[in-house]
């Protein structure tokens, strides 16, 4: 199959690796830098190139902000049976953009950012393949997908968003919390700089990112919990009621098991 991937970020690259000696690949950037150590596939830096390509997939990897910008640009170029698909981390848009844009199209979200996971070794963790898609597309990502050992789940665009805001904003909107409350340690205990490190990695995703995970419009409700269980322990410390506290401890517990 012959394969345009858009953009030569980290998602970007990872899928020029794991489908350029199986499949005929090319990877477009504008930034030609980007593109130098892209090896085993053809490096695009004009649109006529992706014209000339006529790709049968196109995988688009830009960073979330452009997705649909770059989707606009680059389909009057493609050839009209082409399936296009996102792999972005939040959907909000893309299914409007999808129903009216006249290709065939698959969308997905790898639930292992570049931030944290090991993309040598990705058995254990999750993807999300949204049902309303192609066919064709959603069983070519479900065989890459089982490749890589991963757990696939299927969702339409609604169910995706509310995952995402359960699993991505409760986190996040904690770790905000942690970081804008944190002070310097010279004598850090192991706990402060596990959080720590969970800090830096979320604060160090693109700002876009954060955005639209933080007004999904479902993240208000999944984060007003968080402020709910804030107040019911505040409430404790400040009585100092050990009973209380005994059975809010062992009712945590019992969620992460």
């Amino acid at each position: 199959m012959k394969i345009l991937i858009l953009g030569a970020g980290k998602m970007g690259s990872f899928f020029v690796d794991l489908l350029s000696f199986e499949h005929e690949t090319a990877v477009y950037d504008t930034d030609p830098r980007r593109l130098r150590f892209m090896y085993n596939t053809q490096r695009f830096t004009t649109l006529d190139e992706i014209a000339e390509f006529r790709p049968e997939l196109v995988i688009n990897a830009v960073t979330l902000k452009y997705t649909l910008d770059v989707f606009r640009t680059v389909t009057p170029l493609l050839p009209k049976d082409c399936i296009i698909s996102d792999i972005a981390s939040v959907k909000t848009g893309m299914q409007e953009y999808y129903d009216q844009c006249g290709f065939r199209y698959v969308s997905t979200h790898p639930m292992f950012g570049p931030t944290f996971a090991n993309l040598g070794s990705l058995q254990g963790e999750n993807a999300i393949i949204i049902s309303e898609g192609d066919y064709m597309g959603r069983i070519f990502f479900r065989d890459l997908y089982s490749k890589l050992g991963l757990n696939i789940c299927e969702y339409t665009f609604r169910q995706h968003d509310e995952t995402v805001a359960y699993s991505l904003s409760i986190p996040f909107v904690s770790t905000f919390v942690f970081a804008a409350v944190m002070k310097h340690q010279d004598a850090p205990g192991t706990t402060f700089k596990r959080h720590h490190a969970i800090a830096r990695g979320v604060l160090s995703e693109d700002d876009c990112l954060l955005r639209e995970i933080l007004f999904n419009p479902l993240t208000g409700g999944q984060v007003s919990l968080i402020r709910d269980e804030l107040r019911e322990l505040l409430d404790i410390i400040d009585q100092r009621d050990e009973a209380r506290l005994g059975a809010y401890l062992e009712k945590i517990r019992r969620n992460i098991q």
